[in-house]
């Protein structure tokens, strides 16, 4: 784009440059000296740079290292350098070299859209970047056995929950603070855990303890039969809590297991008929008929929720007798799911737990249906996940750990590198660094507010 206007001389003082020659729009500016036999070594910096418009010729100057001739005579000096610049000025960008170069490229290129014409704007190597060029992940897993485990075991509970985690072809069995909610111990394996896997993984974390003359008084897990044999064979008679969380989602699914059996059946007593308007009387009922039995499907299907809720309010109650008429096998069904709730209350002890627990399996055992369906009832998990009720410091839930292991999920979503053995072990050490951290802000900013509102109050 031709810039507009008259040229206008302008007069700069550079003390980087010698004698030369510049054009700009076609003309010639000219220099004290045009002829220069030779540079001397300023200690500044200089060069000349060429840049080609659209219809013109322009020579800048930008900075990069001068070079230096030997033997050279000397006669060029430092001049005032006359530039004509038009009233329409060409942007330009650029930056200062330095001896030491990279790779990295500091500046973009492109072009301007507006009323001044083209923008000229350089590539240049710059410093390298210094982001992610530390690798802190081999320093913070060397330090996760010394510094970090005697921080996290300085106010250990005695309660603990372990669960493993699957990442592809990896596997990481995490051990966390079942009151603190703090990662004690973890390990990284690149194939399915067994259970001398299960083993070792303890036995590591008892040497643990048995350093700092700690003591493990509970131990939470989930259905798993990973961790049974494990923990007898390492800690011997400690308590071992299954997780009610996991347990009554086993028998909820159950539940609804058989919901869903009951709609197939009423599914079964619809009548077939042929396509179009029913023609005739009998026809007319048989369609009517259909029409409910659709109807009730599809009300069971609406409000399957309310058959495993632990609470129901005064409307829902009404819903749930209204679909169930009829369905006497339903009601037993929500009576059922009543008692497994009931087992779980804390105001009882485990052996009155155990005693309902048998009478409600013996009342299960009268239906020949619902036998099948809710195995779970048997199960020795069930049992076990009444084990908190004698130990009022022992969680019900493996929470903490099941915490732990959303937060390995949601941050191998954002890191896509993080796939190998090493890396994911590292990576998980800095996390477990970066919540060491966290505590001691966290106390700061409490403290903080806290000075600044006895401030405010005196103040006041």
């Amino acid at each position: 784009m031709k810039p507009k206007g008259s040229h206008v001389s302008r007069i700069c003082r550079s003390p980087n440059l010698s004698g030369a020659a510049a054009t700009i729009n076609g003309g010639p500016v000219g220099c004290a000296n045009a002829a220069p036999t030779g540079f001397e070594p300023l200690p500044g910096l200089c060069t000349i740079w060429e840049t080609h418009l659209p219809e013109d010729l322009a020579i800048l100057f930008s900075h990069t290292l001068n070079t230096a001739v030997p033997d050279a005579i000397i006669t060029s000096t430092r001049t005032w350098t006359i530039w004509p610049c038009p009233k329409a000025i060409i942007r330009t960008e650029w930056s200062h070299w330095r001896s030491d170069l990279s790779l990295k490229m500091v500046y973009r290129t492109g072009r301007h859209h507006g009323t001044y014409g083209e923008t000229i704007e350089c590539l240049c190597l710059g410093l390298q970047f210094k982001t992610g060029s530390k690798q802190r992940g081999k320093k913070a897993e060397a330090t996760i056995q010394t510094e970090h485990i005697d921080g996290v075991l300085f106010d250990f509970s005695g309660y603990i929950a372990a669960d493993e985690l699957y990442d592809g072809p990896f596997c990481v069995l995490f051990i966390v603070d079942n009151h603190k909610f703090k990662r004690l111990c973890y390990e990284v394996l690149d194939h399915n855990p067994t259970n001398e896997d299960i083993t070792r993984f303890f036995r590591h974390f008892k040497q643990m303890l048995d350093a700092r003359s700690l003591t493990l008084k509970g131990i939470t897990t989930d259905g798993s039969a990973l961790y049974p044999e494990p923990i007898a064979n390492v800690f011997g008679q400690v308590k071992h809590q299954s997780c009610q969380f996991h347990i009554i989602k086993e028998i909820t699914k159950d539940i609804l297991k058989a919901v869903t059996q009951v709609r197939r059946q009423l599914k079964q007593k619809k009548t077939k008929r042929p396509r179009g308007r029913p023609c005739g009387q009998q026809a007319k009922q048989i369609a009517r008929k259909n029409k409910q039995v659709q109807k009730k499907i599809a009300e069971l299907f609406e409000h399957r929720y309310l058959f495993v809720n632990h609470t129901l309010s005064h409307k829902e109650k009404k819903i749930l007798q209204r679909i169930t008429r009829g369905l006497y096998q339903l009601r037993s069904l929500r009576a059922i799911m009543d008692e497994v709730y009931c087992l779980f209350d804390r105001r009882c002890r485990m052996y009155t737990a155990l005693e309902k627990l048998a009478k409600l399996r013996r009342r299960v055992r009268c239906f020949g249906m619902l036998r099948h369906t809710l195995r779970k009832l048997w199960s020795v998990n069930l049992e076990k996940a009444l084990t908190f009720l004698d130990d009022s410091l022992l969680p019900a839930t493996s929470n903490a750990v099941e915490r732990a292991n959303r937060r390995h999920r949601k941050m191998q979503k954002s890191i896509y590198r993080v796939r190998t053995r090493d890396h994911i072990s590292q990576r998980i050490a800095i996390d477990m660094r970066r919540d060491e951290y966290c505590v001691g802000v966290k106390k700061t900013i409490r403290t903080l507010h806290w000075d600044r509102s006895h401030e405010n109050r005196k103040a006041g």
